[in-house]
């Protein structure tokens, strides 16, 4: 495997032999300094040897590869606080001029580190050893691979648990180490608290000896000397290591009250930045984390308990969480700042929830959220007990912050419960939140009527057409499938090794392909099948693969299983992959509902408000993650300017009066509006050539746009750029400086229209908020604006 990837194309490696040797439980010991913007300390894994998939009679393979599937089942033990032994003081000094670190393009050349295999480092670690099986090739040493980057890794040894005080109580074979491991990990449910406690406490033990390690820049391979086997090596060791300041997995960056704050995201690379682990998804894990950090900032992560600080010398506190349920790496995160808990309060109808009156829906969903925010590049993303949201959904009405939490709500079924088993399908879990979070907004709103719900999500249907219209016309081909492995779905090498098709494309951060033709998909077929009929096979479906990695194929078979012949003509498993997921595009399918979303009511009222009725094809817009024109800003400003706008009713008539009208001219009466319809408006009056300063005068104070969401606001920005009303300039530079995760593409429209005043607004924006944002939106605005 080539080391030196281009980031532009390249495919992302996943290196961990997981077919050899699997990790079962991780227990951190970290300190985070802010002043270096460093985390450092330990991580312990406990390993298991050989390979314990078992295949079912379909093509899935079991999440969780141990003997029992028990362990893949959710346990949702009360709140405990597990002791830990080690209460040291807080040191972001630790002294490590006994170990030679050894990373990316730093070689050990003093030889005074046994550690590291001289041999080994300058020759480099061959392709085939991340393919190849490193089970047992006669004398060669048995290797353990670990996904790793950006980590500066100090020193690994192997862990003596069979000195920990009182682990004879459990064991048959006190003194043989790699068997406590076994039956430690092996322990029944029941006794997960004393499992924890023992695994701590092994965690702390004393090391037996220094391990052989060697670093690249995508993994840590690690081996013992006379070790052959994964058997025969230690099923606990301990690496020392600490991040760098630049490293993908983390973002060191300050609140809105300029206080500095730490935080993990699902970044392309995932958490191989934040500790060393295993990747692929098969690798299912429980864990254990002790965090220290300065007593004025508050830890969280992603835990199965509510942690409470505690405190230890000089001002500092240490922070503990566990997670009991096997669960990828990549679910792992931490986030430590100054943050603030908001509870619910208890208040009469006549009372305010919080600061000033929400709706019951909108407060409900506010006080399950920590505060103060800070801005991401994605308007949410959900891991285990943990959902980060950005400033950006939590201003104007409750419906953005509302559906965002709808989404990843949703995702406690589709991408947690139920895992994709090969992360190329990401429809998988993206196409199935997308879908499901309409139906759970839509009961969140309890005073709806259910035609009411029906025609919101009409609506909302209506808006991602055009989104996915836009976005295959601005977007690679090779990049719009869904599937593109095909047959491959799901292989892997000999060690367990693979790749993320375009995992490290910095334009596949911003697509919504899988996002928009998977819930089109399932919008397909739960209208083919009925709705009651899907809905009732999908709880059938959850039921029944609880807690396991899934294929697209393991989905569609069981569905197509399930329901009576009469309701599945044409439909097959074949056909699906060569319509929705294996081909770019909008599907045919799609093609043929597309004047069915354009009739929609909710649009219709929008259409009236605008036009004579005809429904007219307006650029999108571009949420965070969105798509292609955030990266090809040029192209897609052009394609819109092209276009020929044919809407010609109230707002253009209004658009098209003299400045001085007769009093006995009326005034237009404008419908109130839904967050959505606003959206629609606001896209089609940017087809209008021009759209006067009155106008958009008006279109500001009858709809109060800048107090409107996000998605609104972004539109109303386009327009204000687009028709250079310099009025409202402040509520673009409002927008690039507060919602910075959905500002791509304004800064391109700011660039493109070659005017001095907005490129230099551009430009300013960027520089005030460069350091705040994320990395690779950063390198993006850049190259549009030098």
């Amino acid at each position: 495997m080539d080391k030196k990837l281009d980031p532009s194309r390249d495919d992302l490696p996943l290196v961990a032999n997981t077919s050899h040797i699997l990790v079962k439980h991780y227990v951190l010991d970290l300190d985070v300094d802010f002043e270096s913007q460093v985390i450092e300390g330990t991580i312990v894994l406990f390993l298991e040897s050989g390979n314990r998939f078992k295949k079912r009679s379909s093509s899935t393979e079991v999440a969780c590869p141990s003997e029992s599937n028990e362990a893949c089942k959710f346990r949702m033990p009360e709140p405990c606080q597990i002791p830990v032994t080690n209460t040291k003081t807080f040191s972001s000094k630790i002294g490590y001029n006994d170990f030679v670190i050894c990373g990316k393009g730093e070689k050990d050349t003093s030889g005074k580190d046994g550690n590291h295999d001289n041999q080994e480092q300058a020759s480099g670690i061959s392709s085939s050893k991340y393919c190849c099986d490193t089970g047992n090739h006669g004398s060669e040493e048995f290797l353990l691979v670990l996904d790793c980057c950006d980590l500066s890794v100090l020193k690994v040894e192997e862990v003596d648990v069979a000195a920990v005080p009182g682990i004879e109580k459990f064991t048959r074979s006190p003194k043989l180490r790699n068997q406590i491991v076994h039956e430690l990990m092996a322990l029944p449910a029941d006794r997960w608290r004393e499992q924890l406690d023992y695994y701590a406490r092994c965690s702390q033990a004393p090391g037996c000896g220094e391990l052989l390690f060697d670093t690249d820049t995508w993994s840590l391979q690690i081996r013992k000397t006379g070790a052959q086997t994964a058997t025969d090596f230690p099923h606990a060791i301990r690496i020392q290591y600490r991040t760098k300041p630049q490293g993908r997995s983390v973002t060191w960056t300050s609140d809105q009250s300029g206080r500095p704050c730490v935080y993990t995201v699902g970044s392309p690379i995932n958490n191989r930045a934040l500790f060393p682990c295993q990747e692929p998804p098969v690798a299912m894990s429980t864990w254990q984390a002790t965090v220290r950090a300065a007593a004025s900032f508050v830890v969280l992560m992603s835990g199965e308990n509510s942690a409470k600080p505690t405190q230890l010398q000089e001002d500092y506190s240490s922070w503990h969480y566990y997670v009991t349920m096997p669960m990828p790496a990549s679910t792992f995160t931490i986030a430590v700042g100054s943050w603030t808990e908001m509870k619910p309060e208890i208040c009469s109808s006549n009372d305010v929830a919080t600061e000033r009156s929400f709706s019951p829906s909108e407060a409900d969903f506010r006080s399950l959220i920590y505060l103060e925010w800070y801005d991401l590049k994605t308007s949410s993303f959900c891991i285990p007990h943990i959902v980060f949201l950005s400033q950006s959904t939590l201003t104007g009405m409750s419906q953005l912050c509302g559906t965002r939490l709808c989404h990843e709500i949703a995702h406690a079924w589709f991408g947690l419960a139920i895992g994709a088993r090969d992360w190329t399908e990401e429809w998988l879990s993206e196409g199935f939140a997308t879908h499901l979070e309409d139906v759970f907004w839509a009961k969140a709103q309890q005073q709806l009527a259910p035609h009411e719900a029906r025609e919101q999500q009409e609506l909302r249907a209506c808006l991602r057409w055009r989104r996915l219209q836009d976005e295959v016309q601005n977007s690679p081909e090779e990049m719009q499938v869904l599937r593109p492995n095909k047959e491959k779905t799901g292989h892997v090498s000999d060690s367990g090794s693979s790749v993320i098709r375009h995992g490290l494309n910095p334009e596949k951060v911003f697509m919504q392909v899988h996002y928009l033709k998977g819930y089109f998909l399932l919008r397909f077929l739960a209208k083919r099948l009925g709705e009651d009929t899907y809905f009732s096979f999908l709880r059938k479906f959850v039921h029944t693969f609880h807690g396991q990695l899934i294929l697209s194929q393991d989905f569609l078979q069981m569905l197509l299983e399930n329901i009576p012949e009469e309701k599945r003509p044409e439909l097959s498993v074949g056909n699906i992959f060569r319509d929705w997921l294996e081909s770019s595009g909008i599907p045919q399918p799609l093609q043929r509902e597309r004047q069915a979303l354009a009739e929609c009511g909710l649009a219709q009222q929008v259409s009236a408000e605008v036009s004579a009725g005809d429904a007219v094809h307006a650029f999108p817009f571009l949420p965070p993650r969105a798509v292609g024109p955030a990266l090809h800003p040029w192209r897609g400003a052009r394609d819109r300017r092209r276009r020929r706008a044919t809407t010609v009713a109230k707002w253009v008539r209004v658009n098209r009066r003299p400045r001085k009208r007769k009093r006995k001219d009326r005034e237009e009466v404008f419908e109130k509006l839904l967050p959505d319809q606003l959206v629609l408006l606001l896209e089609h009056l940017l087809e209008q050539k021009t759209v006067t300063p009155r106008t958009l005068q008006s279109l500001e104070r009858i709809y109060r746009l800048s107090e409107q969401d996000a998605e609104v606001r972004h539109r109303w920005c386009e327009l204000i750029v687009k028709h250079k009303y310099t009025k409202a300039y402040r509520d673009v530079e409002r927008f690039l400086q507060e919602d910075q995760a959905m500002g791509i593409y304004l800064y391109g429209e700011l660039m493109l229209s070659e005017d001095p005043r907005q490129q230099h607004l551009a430009r300013r924006c960027f520089e005030l908020s460069r350091e705040q944002m994320d990395k690779s939106s950063a390198e993006v605005v850049a190259e549009m604006l030098f």
